[in-house]
């Protein structure tokens, strides 16, 4: 569905920072200045969510995972929310040092919260002390606000989606040594060099995020509406070989009878 600059212009999309705060990196993606502050290209923000949402339904179709990065107060609800619905990892609370860089010492993390939870079931936990109880307890809640939403990602994702980047600096960095493609909602005060694919926009403001997100989330799930189509396609000639299989088998046992 291709974008409509009307739509981004009224969610304020196009407001960058204060002229004194850009980087100069950002130039070609800056329309004008007004009252202090550079103003957004949104033409160019179109077009650079459709060729966003290309690439990440393609990933989506390859059955991969992309992991959501947003710490930031206005944007954390609307990434859980987002990223939720499609079933996608996102991190809103700190980021965890070593996420990606040491994903072998975080998929521990992720264990241990699962083993909890066999204890829990299989009342292993009633027999420790009220104070082991408590202890326990603490971990597993402390590891489910940090983890609790990448606990179904097994293995290293196939993108990462940033909002601010600045902010989640880190992450970014752990994404380049890995060579894992970057896509991110760049506002006119960051490096767009550091990211793959640019959406420049107004990382601020909670109608700006919640609108890209819905653009990009919207991708996703057609490519992964994609990946299941290709999936029943495949399995369909299948189930038709055994259908087939079925009554010829069953004339082959009668005649042995």
């Amino acid at each position: 569905m291709a974008v409509e600059v009307k739509e981004l212009l009224e969610a304020g999309v196009h407001f960058g920072h204060l002229t004194r705060k850009w980087d100069p990196n950002m130039a070609p993606y800056v329309y004008m200045e007004r009252n202090g502050i550079h103003i957004i290209n949104l033409y160019k923000t179109a077009a650079k969510i459709d060729e966003a949402g290309a690439a990440l339904a393609k990933i989506a179709a390859s059955g991969r995972k992309i992991l959501f990065v947003a710490t930031k107060k206005q944007a954390k609800d609307i990434v859980a929310e987002k990223a939720g619905s499609i079933n996608m990892p996102y991190i809103t609370e700190r980021w965890p040092g070593g996420m990606l860089t040491n994903f072998v010492t975080i998929r521990k993390a992720v264990k241990k919260m699962a083993s909890i939870d066999r204890m829990k079931k299989d009342g292993t936990f009633m027999t420790l002390s009220k104070k082991e109880r408590l202890q326990v307890d603490r971990l597993r809640a402390k590891l489910e606000k940090n983890l609790g939403s990448i606990s179904d990602m097994t293995r290293l994702p196939g993108a990462l989606f940033v909002v601010d980047i600045k902010r989640e600096h880190i992450a970014i960095k752990e994404a380049q040594k890995l060579n894992i493609p970057i896509f991110a909602m760049v506002d006119t005060n960051s490096d767009p060099r550091q990211v793959d694919y640019v959406i420049p926009a107004n990382d601020d403001a909670s109608k700006s995020i919640d609108k890209i997100l819905s653009h990009v989330t919207n991708a996703i799930s057609e490519g992964l509406a994609e990946r299941k189509a290709e999936k029943e396609a495949a399995a369909a000639p299948k189930a038709e070989v055994q259908a087939k299989a079925a009554p010829a088998k069953a004339v082959v046992a009668e005649e042995e009878e």
